[in-house]
């Protein structure tokens, strides 16, 4: 069948560059003017299923059905695709064998139905079929894939009907999140980067795919004897495993050098995994049934999974999005210019009905079809208070209060056009968001090793001076009775260091020549960061003080950059153990771990001097009993020893600048404290009272 569009119609330049007729052409401005009035938003939002998806009764399809003109029966399962394009003045759906070659092999119209959702139904099983759109809007002809799409072919050309329960992998039914323990211990890591390394153990096929997560057992260059991978995160405590974007991104060739990297923050299909990742990128089911298997996975070793999501911006304007509703998903400013405050090049309109519900369904979606545990938003910023708040209430509604994390960077790169009406998830505007959405304490993170955008200004563990309010108030997850900052613990994640920015150790090495000092210095942020409340986040590798050579910000760089030296792990375990025994003493510890409003109560400041900060923390839990009532944490940055006078009692060190597991071998301290306690230069001591 010969397609109703010439194929000069076809291939038509986009619509940044093409041009239909001067008096149809609407121009961004108009577009916005005419989305923002309150007569659109009541003719055009639909509540209603889009996308692919099957309708009637499971796996049931009328046998020898022929693709035209069969009437629905009763119980008939059919194929069914739906498209929300307001404007478009026709529709057509083009369906084609292979996710990235040929001519289309079959073209149908859409049938119109309200809302602007065009409709397409097919009595046959669609599922590995690819598709894509021909739509006649504002004087072009435009060629667009699914917005809701679910899998797709090679670099996201073209959407692919999918059959999700034929991508389960065995025993998907009965996968489930690991119950939660005491705290969370969030580390955010890469899915190339985690395994590239050939010292990692992991089998060569999988370096860098999501299969490199089916192995459980890994070890360093194979010994069998230095654990890798799943097996370190294992032992170091780590409860949640945070992936950086696995949704399909425009920066990566999937059919590329397999060395390609790139961080992933340049989203093309949110609803579609990313393929590169993939053992066959140009099968749309392959990366669908990896990515299930690789959480499920992860599940089955004891860790939760969380999902990096950006909904903020898109990689280009050429997105299903605004080929299919030109301008609705993008911010536009007042003089008709194209709103940047990510500095990605467009801002995503979070506020508007349509777009909220694309966003919505979408973190819904991965939680349910890909049993994700969490998500983190980048520059949240960026979105609105209603939205977030929402979509908290929805993950709670299904899975249950606080089930699903939430949180992310309460700050944006720069001004937005947001609509009149809607608030910014900002960190100013923390206590309009629901207590159990998080934010990114960059406060903590700047008081501890100084400001990443100035790199030679030091924390307060690397000598930096008049920080110990700041860091006061980090220990209490910035509460407090005046202008309190936080709602609670659980809407602050305590971290040092992220993918942004230099690695801990490459910044205090901007501040610290001298290595020995730096150390020290390490391990007196690491000990503050864990003694913290709030919900502790760390970047992969910090543990053994993970570089880049200084680079400050590699999204781009190669993979031998960014990826986990696990050699490196091993040269430096004894700082990957004082991290394993702070995260184990810290699941002990109900006054840190606490995450409700009352938990800064908690927090007594006894001394708080020049260089040195301590704190006497109340330990009890209720219904339980605790290792110990009290805690007395001390912090000196100081290149000198502090006396300090204890409270009454016999007091235990249960952690010092050496040794993180004195609470497991009281014989390694020489006995009881009382009356005063001694704290080295540079250093942490944590004491507890039984």
């Amino acid at each position: 069948m010969q397609p109703p569009f010439s194929k000069k119609e076809r291939m038509r330049p986009f619509w940044l560059t093409g041009r239909g007729s001067d008096e149809m052409k609407k121009t961004a401005l108009e577009w916005k003017q005419l989305y923002s009035s309150h007569n659109f938003r009541k003719e055009y939002f639909y509540d209603g299923r889009l996308g692919f998806f099957y309708d009637g009764s499971e796996n049931v399809f009328r046998e020898g059905a022929s693709r035209e003109g069969i009437p629905r029966e009763k119980g008939l399962r059919e194929s069914v695709f739906r498209l929300w394009s307001p404007f478009a003045e026709e529709a057509l759906i083009r369906f084609y064998r292979d996710g990235s070659e040929g001519e289309a092999f079959s073209i149908k119209e859409m049938k119109r139905l309200e809302k602007g959702v065009w409709e397409y139904r097919s009595p046959e099983d669609c599922h590995g079929i690819y598709y894509d759109f021909a739509l006649r809007l504002d004087g072009e002809t435009m060629i667009s894939t699914d917005p809701y799409a679910k899998a797709s072919g090679i670099n996201g050309g073209r959407s692919m009907a999918v059959d999700l329960r034929r991508t389960d992998p065995p025993g998907w039914d009965k996968d489930r999140a690991p119950e939660y323990g005491p705290e969370q211990i969030i580390y955010e890591t890469h899915v190339k980067e985690f395994s590239w390394d050939p010292a990692g153990g992991f089998p060569e096929e999988t370096r860098g795919k999501y299969t490199a997560f089916l192995h459980a057992d890994t070890t360093l260059n194979g010994d069998g004897v230095h654990p890798t991978g799943l097996s370190w995160l294992k032992s170091l405590g780590v409860t949640h495993v945070q992936l950086m974007p696995v949704y399909d991104f425009g920066s990566v060739d999937e059919a590329g050098d397999p060395a390609q990297f790139n961080w992933g923050y340049d989203p093309m299909n949110w609803n579609v995994p990313e393929g590169s990742y993939s053992s066959d990128p140009y099968r749309g089911e392959v990366r669908v049934r990896e990515l299930k298997a690789a959480v499920q996975s992860l599940h089955e070793q004891g860790f939760r999974v969380i999902m990096d999501v950006v909904y903020n911006h898109t990689y280009s304007l050429d997105t299903a999005m605004q080929r299919t509703a030109p301008w609705y998903y993008y911010r536009v400013t007042e003089k008709g210019e194209l709103s940047n405050g990510s500095a990605c090049g467009n801002d995503v309109a979070s506020e508007r009905p349509m777009c909220a519900k694309l966003i919505l369904e979408s973190v819904l979606y991965w939680a349910e079809e890909y049993h994700m545990d969490g998500f983190r938003f980048d520059l949240m910023g960026l979105l609105d208070v209603e939205l977030m708040n929402r979509i908290r209430q929805a993950l709670d509604t299904r899975f249950g209060k606080g089930e699903k994390l939430v949180f992310g960077e309460p700050w944006a790169a720069g001004p937005t056009a947001m609509e009149k009406g809607f608030r910014q998830a900002l960190r100013g505007n923390i206590r309009l968001l629901d207590p159990n959405v998080g934010v990114f304490s960059d406060g903590t993170r700047d008081a501890v090793k100084g400001s990443v955008f100035r790199l030679k200004e030091p924390g307060f563990a690397n000598g930096g001076k008049g920080l110990e309010t700041a860091i006061e108030n980090s220990a209490r997850a910035w509460q407090g009775k005046r202008k309190p900052y936080a709602l609670a613990p659980s809407q602050i994640i305590t971290y040092l260091s992220a993918h942004d920015n230099q690695t801990l150790w490459d910044k205090l090495a901007e501040t610290t020549p001298d290595e020995t000092l730096r150390k020290k210095q390490y391990r007196l942020a690491a000990g503050i960061c864990l003694t913290c409340q709030g919900r502790l986040f760390f970047l992969s590798g910090e543990e053994f003080a993970r570089t880049k050579g200084g680079l400050e910000d590699s999204y781009n760089a190669p993979i031998a950059v960014n990826r986990l030296d696990w050699e490196r792990a091993w040269r430096e375990k004894e700082l990957a153990d004082y991290y394993r025994g702070l995260i184990a003493l810290r699941k002990q510890l109900p006054g840190l771990c606490d995450k409700s409003p009352q938990a800064g109560e908690r927090i007594r400041t006894a001394w708080k001097r020049k260089g040195f900060v301590g704190l006497y923390v109340d330990n009890r839990r209720d219904g339980e009993d605790s290792p110990w009532k009290t805690l007395c944490i001390l912090y000196n940055r100081r290149d000198a020893a502090v006396r300090v006078p204890l409270e009454e009692g016999e007091w235990e060190a249960l952690a010092d600048e050496e040794d993180s597991f004195l609470w497991k071998n009281p014989e390694k301290h020489p006995g009881k404290l009382s009356g005063e306690a001694e704290v080295m230069p540079v250093s942490i001591l944590v004491l507890g009272k039984r």
